[in-house]
């Protein structure tokens, strides 16, 4: 295993409490019930032609709902029991997806509804979890209970593994910031690792005693936003300076901060999971507010969230079988 490097933070800040307002006037929650009762709908993702795509984990499946009309496609995964977990288009509007129970990456063609499956290199690579392209066509991917981080290679269909240097770190949620570099949560620890593109070096950051980081957003300034499952706080790393900041969640500590994404305009959305109903949390960076709607159906667990490139929100509400829409206006 190649040498462990750890960054140390500068400094942690811990924001005071910041105002927090409940309302309507600037966002609307549409939801849609899916086809297949008890589905599981995992994660969200949305695709270039402006469609909401996720997977229906229980039903091993891959949907797709027109938010337009409302209208909902399904795609029967080909390998019984694959558990679809995470998805995300590319930039011809394919769907690559984790297969978390049958340990292979997969991909839907969605003009044939063909699949190709690219099993992992290496069998202990079990639950593959989150993925994420980078702006050369590179698909990145955790691995959360083998403990690996992954590159696969669309164009040659070459899948590498490497180990996080914290054993039991449960790599999870994961981003690539504008220069390419990939960031992942390990939500076994109070870490954040960025990985080197070309040699899979990976580098730590240190967050605070007791943070467990679940999911990742990066803004136009490549700051990595993290939502803290565990501590009921939102937080921000500059990976430039190590500098950690967080702020406490409207909800406290038992409200569980889990979906997370930045919209075009800067501002940082997330879900308080550990709330009934889940919330939708809105948080201004240059004021430190925060605002938060209420999910009309409860949402269940809000596990993942995904920006459209019109600043709106798509959600999947895996505990009520639907899907929805933060209009933002």
């Amino acid at each position: 295993m190649a040498p462990r490097l750890l960054w140390i933070p500068l400094a942690f800040f811990i924001g005071t409490l910041p105002l927090t307002s409940a309302g309507t006037e600037d966002a609307s929650i549409k939801e849609w019930e899916l086809l297949t009762p008890n589905s599981f709908p995992h994660d969200p993702a949305a695709a270039p032609d402006g469609s909401l795509w996720y997977t229906g984990m229980a039903a091993n499946t891959l949907g797709r709902l027109d938010p337009s009309t409302g209208s909902i496609k399904e795609y029967q995964v080909k390998t019984p029991d694959s558990g679809p977990h995470g998805l995300t288009p590319d930039k011809d509007g394919n769907i690559w997806f984790t297969a978390n129970y049958k340990t292979y990456i997969g991909r839907l063609d969605t003009r044939t509804g063909e699949i190709r499956e690219y099993p992992m290199p290496d069998k202990s690579a079990k639950d593959p979890h989150s993925l994420v392209f980078d702006n050369a066509g590179i698909l990145w991917f955790t691995v959360q209970q083998g403990n690996f981080v992954g590159r696969l290679d669309p164009k040659t269909g070459v899948i590498a593994l490497k180990r996080s240097p914290t054993l039991d770190s449960r790599p999870y949620g994961i981003t690539v910031n504008s220069k390419g570099i990939p960031f992942f949560c390990e939500f076994g620890s109070n870490k954040i690792g960025k990985i080197d593109p070309a040699t899979l070096q990976i580098i730590e950051y240190m967050l605070p005693e007791g943070a467990r980081p679940r999911r990742l957003a990066v803004d136009s300034n490549d700051r990595i936003y993290y939502s803290d499952y565990q501590r009921g706080y939102l937080g921000v790393l500059d990976p430039e300076t190590g500098k950690v900041q967080e702020w406490p969640s409207p909800g406290g500590r038992g409200s569980g901060p889990y979906a997370i994404t930045v919209t075009p305009d800067n501002l940082v959305w997330y879900t308080e999971s550990g709330m009934q109903p889940n919330t939708i949390v809105r948080f201004d960076p240059a004021t430190a507010q925060f605002k938060k709607w209420n999910v009309p159906s409860g949402g269940g667990v809000i596990r993942n969230m995904a920006a459209t490139r019109t600043g709106n929100i798509y959600i999947a509400c895996s505990g009520v079988n639907k899907v929805g829409v933060v209009h933002v206006k």
